[in-house]
């Protein structure tokens, strides 16, 4: 069985969920006896594929320079359509949404798209304008996507709470679609060896992993936390991932009267990140909407409450593991954290369930559904 990964994510994510989904999942994909495995990356930027066999990636490593994504994108295309028929693939498993597929022209390849949330379609009227752009620099994203998903025989949704939205909003037929859950990557037993790890990172703390965009929600956490004086007088939020603190984000701060040595914002490597996890008094995921939610799978594994959203997948994922909020209320966003920041029996419990829930998730079992469905249908 020949498998191919097209090029898309890896050409605008140095890192991120997507492209890290892609990585795991073609690594392990590897190691089935009976595939034969290709990423067609042509020219990149992201860094995850460094770490695979040099036999698995057909591209180059390219600096990333701005405005030069969409006709990065063109020129892979061309490439990957060279490759596609010299050496026809059984599967195509295309990584992102693009109007047109690198194997249009083979009718003996099997296409498959995995749907990853329906975060534009399902909160347009929250999104700002910016939000709309497609990653390439195309206007209309949904029109993309649904081109996409409407070609491929196969869809892989990684919730069911995605699968639903898909179904609900873009009309597609349920035979045609199969959920297949995430697994996690950072391992409690990362070596700890940089010299930030080697800090305290200002005890205690509660805990932000991530990209703070709109649909994050991050300044309704923030007013939360402002809020109760239980929470800005004895906890620290400390964020990780994504940018510096923007301007605004500053300004609210300010406004809110929280000096910049309460919230803080620091960045760091796989073992930072690990370290941050295990020594957090909880971990708040605040965002309105996700296809999956891999930062719920990590703080678990770390043994760290889970204080997070109560919409789309969160309670698919996280089970009976975590203490629940309405994201669009404030005062149930701090009250929530109060309950896990202040009562142990409740720590206890969330932590030892957390344990016990991360256990139903991994790349491997991702992997082998992921080949049961390619199998399916050849």
């Amino acid at each position: 069985m020949k498998i191919v990964y097209d090029h898309q994510i890896f050409n605008f994510q140095n890192y991120g969920g997507v492209s890290r989904y892609i990585y795991e999942l073609s690594t392990r994909m590897a190691n089935f006896d009976d595939c034969e495995v290709k990423i067609l990356a042509g020219l990149y930027i992201n860094e995850y594929l460094k770490h695979c066999p040099p036999s698995l990636v057909n591209g180059w490593k390219r600096p990333s320079i701005p405005k030069t994504t969409r006709i990065v994108d063109f020129i892979n295309a061309l490439i990957s359509k060279v490759w596609i028929k010299s050496d026809t693939p059984d599967i195509l498993h295309e990584t992102y949404y693009t109007f047109n597929s690198i194997a249009a022209n083979s009718s003996k390849t099997k296409k498959v798209i995995t749907v990853y949330d329906m975060i534009h379609e399902k909160l347009a009227d929250y999104a700002p304008k910016s939000a709309n752009l497609f990653l390439v620099g195309q206007k209309d994203f949904s029109p993309i996507k649904l081109q996409a998903i409407k070609r491929a025989d196969h869809v892989i949704c990684i919730s069911n709470n995605t699968k639903k939205d898909l179904i609900n909003i873009f009309d597609i037929d349920p035979q045609k679609i199969a959920v297949v859950y995430l697994g996690y990557s950072l391992s409690s037993e990362s070596s700890v060896t940089s010299k930030l790890c080697k800090q305290n990172f200002y005890h205690p703390y509660i805990l932000y992993v991530g990209q703070r965009g709109w649909y994050k929600n991050f300044s309704r956490l923030v007013q939360a936390y402002a809020s109760h004086s239980s929470l800005n007088s004895n906890f620290n939020l400390l964020c990780t991932g994504g940018k510096k603190f923007s301007q605004d984000e500053l300004n609210l701060i300010h406004c809110l009267g929280l000096s910049e040595n309460k919230i803080l914002h620091i960045n760091g490597d796989d073992q930072t990140l690990a370290k941050l996890y295990s020594q957090a008094s909880a971990f708040v995921y605040p965002s309105l909407y996700e296809g999956f939610g891999i930062p719920i799978l990590e703080a678990m594994s770390f043994g760290c409450p889970v204080v997070c959203s109560n919409t789309s997948s969160f309670p698919e994922v996280a089970g009976n593991a975590a203490e629940f909020f309405d994201p669009y209320d404030i005062e149930s966003i701090a009250n929530a954290l109060e309950k896990v920041l202040f009562y142990s029996d409740l720590t206890k419990k969330l932590v030892e369930l957390g344990k016990a829930r991360v256990k139903n998730f991994s790349w491997e079992k991702c992997a082998e559904q992921t080949h049961s469905i390619y199998a399916s249908l050849l």
